[in-house]
């Protein structure tokens, strides 16, 4: 399915069904007075958090979106039928702005969650409603109110605990689809990776967590460069970095440099992302030329205060002992403690989906 991750919809509740202007009409009974019932209230729209979701490619292509309006009111005191209400389910991490004045109305980030969007009108009150003793036959109804509406604007930033960054070709692709059941598409040239990838890790038992593939990331990427900044919110909502750095010749320029090249642009997009907690992978450690230098880069970052894993996705060398850290730091992170030390486990077997 295409990844869609911005667009814009009408959306409008139901509008509420008239009033009915009837008399009771019966043999052997005079007069027998008003009976119009009311109208039906309509429909309302709610939006619903749909953890089956990852994109908005539903919306793409319809943009009109209306709620079923209430019925008109009936003789014999018969009010109308209630419109029934439009759910509209979209992914976890989806913002929902008005698109006129650009204020956020929802931040939808709990799973099942469900608010209320726009209330449908209300039903007319009937000619029965208005009788008096003064006004035995009142000829008088009410029309439904019309339902809220309004255009928005969706924007969806992925909910991940662990986002991969890199430059393209740094390996991160073929991690995410060694630990999880994602598949993204591998191959040995820039910028494979065009759309954002998500893949849950499962690790220690029943645990798990969520890892993504960012795409894009050049230097110049805030700026419009590359991919641009079209991927780069997707990083915003992560607990930590897995910044992957690939040794090898097919990439260019001092890893180190490269290393804060990347970092250096996602400080540009948004600042706080520098005080997120970063780990280090070099990549490829199957190709001999990478595993030569392996241990004076892995030196270098660690003087920087950063913890590294060498590793090949390819084989799987080193990737279980990753995936045991990633796990004990999360742990570790949402009990509001420090990052663990480098030699403590929280998980005896780990295995992708």
């Amino acid at each position: 399915m295409k990844f869609v991750d911005e667009v814009k919809i009408n959306v409008k509740a139901g509008d509420g069904g008239r009033g009915c202007l009837s008399f009771r009409r019966e043999k052997f009974v005079a007069m027998g007075g008003p009976d119009g019932g009311d109208g039906g209230d309509g429909g309302s729209v709610y939006l619903v958090v749909d953890s089956q979701l990852s994109t908005l490619f539903d919306f793409r292509y319809m943009a009109h979106y209306k709620a079923k309006n209430g019925a008109p009111g009936l003789g014999k005191n018969m009010h109308g039928k209630g419109g029934e209400d439009l759910e509209l389910h979209l992914p976890p991490g989806t913002l929902v702005y008005d698109n006129e004045t650009g204020d956020l109305l929802h931040d939808l980030t709990e799973p099942n969650q469900r608010v209320l969007l726009y209330k449908g009108g209300m039903g007319g009150r009937g000619n029965a409603r208005f009788a008096t003793s003064t006004n035995r036959a009142p000829r008088h109804t009410q029309p439904g109110t019309p339902g809220e509406s309004g255009t928005l604007r969706l924007e969806l930033k992925l909910l991940a605990d662990v986002g991969l960054v890199g430059l393209p070709n740094a390996g991160k692709s073929t991690l995410i689809s060694a630990v999880s059941a994602a598949k993204p598409k591998i191959a040995d040239y820039p910028f494979t990776t065009l759309v954002p990838n998500l893949g849950v890790v499962q690790y220690g038992g029943f645990k798990s967590f969520v890892m993504a593939d960012i795409p894009g990331l050049i230097e110049g990427a805030s700026d419009g460069q590359g991919l641009g900044t079209r991927f780069l919110k997707h990083v915003e909502r992560t607990d930590f970095f897995l910044h992957c750095v690939d040794l090898s010749s097919l990439q260019e320029g001092d890893p180190l440099e490269n290393f804060e090249l990347i970092n250096a642009e996602l400080r540009k997009h948004a600042p706080h992302l520098a005080d997120k907690p970063q780990m280090v992978a070099l990549t490829k450690t199957d190709i001999t030329e990478v595993r030569d230098e392996t241990e004076q880069i892995k030196g270098e970052f660690e003087k920087r205060g950063y913890r590294v894993f060498p590793l090949s996705a390819v084989t799987g060398d080193g990737v279980k002992e990753l995936v045991e850290a990633i796990g004990r730091d999360l742990e570790k992170l949402r009990a509001g403690g420090d990052e663990p030390d480098e030699g403590e486990s929280v998980a005896d077997d780990w295995s992708p989906v």
